[in-house]
């Protein structure tokens, strides 16, 4: 089945101007739904309130990190199922493993191209 380009993406990122990369990015790709949250906070308030199919988020944020934000999506019951990429300028191991035993999809470290994220998206979404 192909992937729905039209799906509600969420980029959660502390950053502006990662937000505008990682949504041009996603735009090159073809999807054209992206919204933005600042904080793993005010994420998960957007995730409650809709539906979306799949969430980019960066691990270091204030107040809630990504991390946490994973956690609370993975632990809900209406969310969990939701796909879910991590983003991180660190590669450290145990942040990975940390990540994928918490649930992640994917993991991309910066900085990355469209062709990483494309790559990511395949196997986290299948063929588009």
């Amino acid at each position: 089945m192909a992937v729905d380009l039209s799906m509600p993406v969420l980029v959660v990122d502390d950053y502006q101007t990662m937000i505008r990369i990682i949504r041009n990015l996603l735009n090159q790709l073809g999807f054209k739904n992206i919204e933005e949250a600042k904080d793993g906070k005010q994420a998960l308030e957007k995730l409650n309130a809709g539906k979306f199919g799949l969430v980019i988020s960066d691990w270091n944020m204030e107040p809630m990190t990504g991390f946490e934000l994973l956690q609370q999506v993975r632990a809900s019951d209406k969310l969990k199922a939701t796909p879910f990429i991590m983003v991180t300028a660190e590669s450290k191991t145990e942040n990975v493993i940390a990540a994928k035993k918490a649930g992640v999809n994917n993991y991309i470290v910066k900085p990355f191209n469209a062709e990483t994220l494309k790559g990511k998206l395949k196997t986290v979404l299948g063929e588009f």
